[in-house]
């Protein structure tokens, strides 16, 4: 059966569908000695597929892998790093299969982070049309004011465009005046999303941690401690990304 050339690569747990169409875009990817281009489709069990000319297992049927992660910070949301710095590798160790992160947390920030061998899943997760609930804990500089608080509510214009509206509420704190505890629902993923919306209301981060994408909680996780998602907490994303659950197997 024919599917899109980035299904597959994503299938075979390479890489997420998004990374996938780069790849095809790039030129790294062939189809029974042509180049592949996007939109192009396949049929594994037929075609011969090479990835930078290396012939691609799809792997098909593997076991699927879904993990969630409490990142600590000062931890590189990568597999490997140029730099030497410790990377989400260093911690998610004995799976039996190479899982990569959905989308980033940055350096300095903590949290849930969800990783998967399931490019598809991966896919949906990401696309921005999905719009997936995200919610951090943040701390802000300064005593920060309603009146800014709902222009984040209501979107702000960052270099990149406006922001979709954010759910926003005070949590109580021991910490001082000097600074706000705030709780943030955002439903896109741009780069240093939080930290951009509130320097530009003047209220700079100075702590961030994710503790839910969509109904995912950290729950008891640790800084640097991972677990697999549990059949209720996979019943949950799938249904919000529009997957069935009984489409796929679960790793338990």
């Amino acid at each position: 059966m024919e599917e899109r050339l980035q299904k597959i690569i994503a299938s075979s747990g390479i890489t997420s569908r998004r990374k996938a169409e780069e790849i095809i875009m790039e030129g790294r990817v062939t189809v029974n000695g042509k180049t592949a281009v996007i939109g192009m489709k396949a049929d594994v069990e037929r075609d011969h597929i090479k990835l930078d000319g290396k012939l691609l297992n799809p792997k098909i049927g593997q076991r699927r892998v879904y993990i969630k992660f409490n990142k600590p910070d000062d931890v590189v949301t990568t597999l490997t790093d140029p730099e030497g710095r410790a990377t989400v590798a260093d911690y998610i160790t004995g799976v039996g299969q190479r899982v990569y992160p959905v989308g980033r947390l940055d350096y300095h920030t903590e949290g849930l982070l969800l990783l998967t061998n399931d490019g598809d899943l991966a896919y949906h997760i990401l696309h921005p049309a999905k719009k997936i609930p995200k919610t951090y804990q943040v701390k802000v500089k300064g005593d920060i004011t309603e009146a800014d608080l709902d222009k984040l509510r209501r979107g702000v214009r960052l270099e990149d465009g406006v922001t979709l509206p954010a759910e926003i509420k005070r949590l109580k704190s021991k910490d001082t005046v000097s600074n706000t505890w705030l709780e943030t629902t955002i439903y896109e993923g741009r780069k240093r999303q939080i930290r951009r919306m509130f320097t530009y209301v003047k209220h700079p981060v100075a702590k961030l941690k994710r503790v839910a994408i969509n109904g995912i909680t950290l729950g008891n996780l640790k800084p640097g401690q991972w677990v697999y998602l549990t059949q209720e907490e996979l019943h949950t994303i799938f249904k919000e990304v529009g997957v069935k659950p009984n489409e796929r197997p679960y790793a338990q």
